[in-house]
């Protein structure tokens, strides 16, 4: 895979995954959304779908890692560095570009959702804002090592479940039985693991859209929770070396 095929692969499915992903938090939290309040398994299904949906559309180009934790895994299990950086770049812009996305696809939803505070009656917002939570992830009880120990888990478990599939091997990407157990993995993480931090299990996935969302000229939408950000990068980097680790250990 040439540099340009893995950059393009990679901005393509990331953006796909952060569309779809994205798009079914919005469609749960916003007024004015057919889905709000659809609830958390809609949430999980919506976004292993968004990964299958993603890893169909790019395989062939880039592999589909569509995440700097897996890149960063891969990397470790075949001692192979020199596209990381690609890979993350095209991740990167990939993650900003879909949560651009969803802002223009719920644009109406969005004004509804941040009517004016002091129209409606409420205070003005003070830290993190209530859609922030479209955007990327944040804990339920801050408790910081807690809550980088749960997406250091996570990661693990997804990394790990990629790279004993041996779908990089034939530098073709996933295949399609692969994409689709992949996607049931990510709807499994969100099932019995996401509930203390929402899962960001990718690095790309939560600082792109967390970006976006300080960059957004939304109205009254808060803080964007840098204190809390670096959690859900350092979180699933790490993951994704233990995993590689555990890999390299016990399966290669």
């Amino acid at each position: 895979m040439s540099s340009s095929d893995i950059f393009l692969g990679e901005t393509i499915g990331t953006a796909v995954l952060i569309l779809l992903g994205g798009g079914v938090c919005a469609a749960v939290t916003l007024k004015g959304s057919k889905a709000r309040n659809a609830g958390w398994l809609a949430i999980t299904f919506g976004w292993g779908f968004a990964v299958m949906t993603a890893v169909y559309m790019t395989a062939s180009l880039s592999g589909a890692h569509l995440n700097p934790a897996v890149t960063v895994g891969i990397a470790i299990k075949d001692g192979e560095w020199g596209n990381v950086p690609v890979y993350i770049a095209g991740q990167m812009l990939g993650a900003m570009i879909g949560a651009v996305l969803v802002w223009v696809a719920y644009y109406g939803q969005f004004q509804a959702h941040l009517a004016d505070p002091e129209a409606s009656g409420k205070k003005p917002i003070e830290g993190p804002g209530p859609v922030l939570g479209i955007f990327s992830t944040g804990p339920e009880i801050r408790n910081t090592w807690q809550n980088l120990a749960t997406e250091i888990i996570g990661t693990v478990v997804l990394v790990l479940a990629v790279l004993t599939q041996g779908l990089n091997d034939s530098g073709k990407g996933l295949g399609v039985i692969g994409a689709l157990i992949t996607a049931f993995v990510v709807v499994s993480i969100g099932l019995s693991l996401g509930g203390p931090t929402g899962y960001a299990i990718n690095p790309a996935r939560d600082l792109g859209p967390r970006i976006v969302h300080a960059l957004l000229p939304l109205p009254h939408k808060g803080t964007s929770d840098w204190s809390y950000s670096w959690i859900p990068v350092a979180g699933p980097l790490i993951g994704g070396a233990i995993a590689a680790g555990i890999y390299n250990i016990a399966f290669a």
